[in-house]
């Protein structure tokens, strides 16, 4: 499963495990109220949306080849997000917990290098876009 949303992201939906997996690794980014030394208001994202939702499946395929895995589910949101609000997750399902943090960490770091997701930080004395893929 792997999805682009504007709505607050389900992390219960992101965890399902069967009778033989023994771990679920779980990365959720959050929005936070500083960055750089500046107090953060609010962050707005945007995206390339089939290009990214097409990027994000190749990720999720790449790791299920890579590691034995049951499971990869990756959400991202756009839109505009407050302080503490979930941002992106990861989930891996995994027989094991070693493999299911590598896939989880490779699917993560991959993500926010190359999907064209864009994000936007406001603060009180304007905004930036962050530098991000190309």
């Amino acid at each position: 499963m792997v999805r682009l949303t504007r709505d607050a992201i389900d992390l219960a939906s992101l965890t399902p495990a069967t009778p033989r997996d023994g771990a679920v690794a779980l990365f959720v980014g959050v929005v936070r109220a500083e960055n750089g030394g500046r107090d953060v208001l609010h962050l707005e994202y945007e995206a390339y949306e089939e290009m990214a939702l097409a990027q994000m499946e190749a990720l999720a395929a790449d790791a299920a080849l890579r590691w034995p895995v049951t499971e990869v589910r990756v959400v991202h949101r756009l839109g505009r997000l407050e302080i503490g609000e979930a941002s992106v997750a990861v989930a891996v399902v995994s027989p094991h917990r070693n493999e299911a943090f590598l896939a989880c960490r490779h699917v993560i770091d991959t993500l926010k290098k190359t999907v064209p997701i864009w994000k936007k930080e406001f603060y009180a004395d304007g905004a930036v876009w962050l530098e991000g893929p190309p």
